[in-house]
């Protein structure tokens, strides 16, 4: 009996590390509790390798007695900056310095988006046209401007504005003049009124984008369609034309006089940002052509010949049926070129526009502060790109046509 219980309880000894082991090779042979493993395996590596990088390189840092640490961001600056959107003096902390460079490269990469993408949808459209000269006009302007390099392009720009007649011998334009000291033009005088002007028409635009959202749930819902033209004309012209009337109408200008060697009063847009600006748009805008070049293509021809047996013209076959089903294919690939245009906008160092790589430089150069100066403008530039690819894929949702 006792060699009986011995031998069952081996037996089952046995059995159960069988089972044991069955259950370690069943967990660690499945596919995804491998992955996971690689994964944390590399994620562990990196940490790693991160750390020991990082711990070389304050280690040589202390051995060349340079300090480490962001305190240097509250010190005085101690150096100007030509063009800024806020105020700042070279009494300001390098803090400050940071956010003048940081929201100039946010304008200039704005209006080149905006810039870029209104040249590239003309020149992509008439890519397509079927007028023998437009379209090869629209050809030789993408093959001249893409192949060649953009910092070449904002060199150009540069020459050309520095060449420019000086304020004496200005070429004048419609309420404003040209010279080599940028493009400067009447402006309407301080006035209360055109702030709320403004404000109206901001507010404007957004309630007639919630109208568009409205009218667009109630096509795809419940089959309606809302006249929102002219709602969208009452929001965006009648209201702000309405605010400003109520303000007192303001109509004065603040024109810019000749005075010395250079104009007063008015706005001016420095050759610097115009050199940038140009160079970058006109540069992302020949790829920008390319990509709706490819949108519109990319739409079946059974669609373009069913709208003209329906007697569309060309303005409504291009805005009710090609757009809309070549914005899907645009869209992603424009916001890869957008996110090179913000990225590009650092080239802005060969010609002196004071937006963030330039002034982290001027930083770089007065305190030494190098690995922190490149680690800010690796996080700020990424949280533009992030920004706009984020901007992007939230509208790629909106005009994704909906499969009912």
């Amino acid at each position: 009996m006792m060699k009986q219980s011995d031998n069952s309880g081996v037996l089952a000894s046995e059995a159960t590390r069988e089972a044991t082991a069955f259950r370690l090779f069943t967990f660690f042979g499945s596919k995804s509790v491998r992955s996971a493993c690689y994964q944390l395996l590399l994620a562990a590596l990196l940490v790693g390798f991160s750390y020991w990088l990082y711990s070389n390189v304050v280690e040589n840092l202390h051995a060349q007695r340079i300090s480490t640490g962001f305190g240097f961001l509250h010190q005085p600056a101690q150096f100007a900056i030509g063009e800024t959107l806020i105020p700042y003096t070279a009494n300001d902390t390098y803090t400050r310095a940071l956010v003048v460079g940081f929201l100039n490269t946010l304008y200039v990469t704005l209006c080149g988006i905006v810039l870029a993408t209104l040249l590239g949808f003309l020149v992509g459209i008439g890519r397509v046209s079927r007028n023998w000269l437009l379209m090869k006009v629209c050809v030789t302007y993408v093959e001249l401007l893409r192949n060649v390099p953009v910092i070449l392009h904002v060199i150009f720009w540069s020459m050309v504005i520095r060449n420019l007649p000086a304020p004496r011998q200005a070429i004048a334009l419609p309420g404003g003049f040209l010279t080599n000291r940028g493009l400067t033009f009447s402006v309407p005088a301080a006035h209360s009124g055109w702030l709320w002007t403004l404000l109206a028409l901001l507010t404007g635009c957004v309630l007639s984008l919630l109208v568009s959202l409205l009218a667009r749930y109630w096509r795809e819902r419940r089959s309606k369609v809302l006249p929102t033209a002219r709602i969208h004309l009452a929001l965006i012209i009648a209201l702000p034309l309405l605010v400003w009337g109520l303000s007192g109408a303001p109509h004065a200008l603040n024109t810019p006089e000749l005075r010395g060697f250079n104009f007063r009063g008015g706005f001016t847009i420095s050759p610097e940002f115009t050199a940038l600006l140009l160079g970058i748009s006109l540069y992302s805008s020949a790829y920008i052509a390319e990509i709706v070049r490819a949108g519109i293509q990319s739409v079946p021809k059974g669609q373009l010949e069913a709208a003209r047996a329906l007697s569309f013209s060309s303005w409504h076959v291009m805005r009710h049926v090609v757009i809309p089903q070549a914005m899907r294919v645009m869209v992603p690939p424009l916001a890869s070129k957008y996110v090179s245009l913000a990225k590009n906008s650092s080239i802005a160092v060969v010609i002196g526009y004071p937006e963030l790589a330039n002034i982290s430089n001027t930083m770089m150069s007065q305190t030494g502060q190098a690995l922190e100066a490149i680690a800010i403008m690796m996080v700020v530039y990424l949280a533009i790109s992030g920004t706009t690819s984020l901007l992007m894929n939230l509208f790629n949702r909106y005009v994704a046509i909906k499969e009912r």
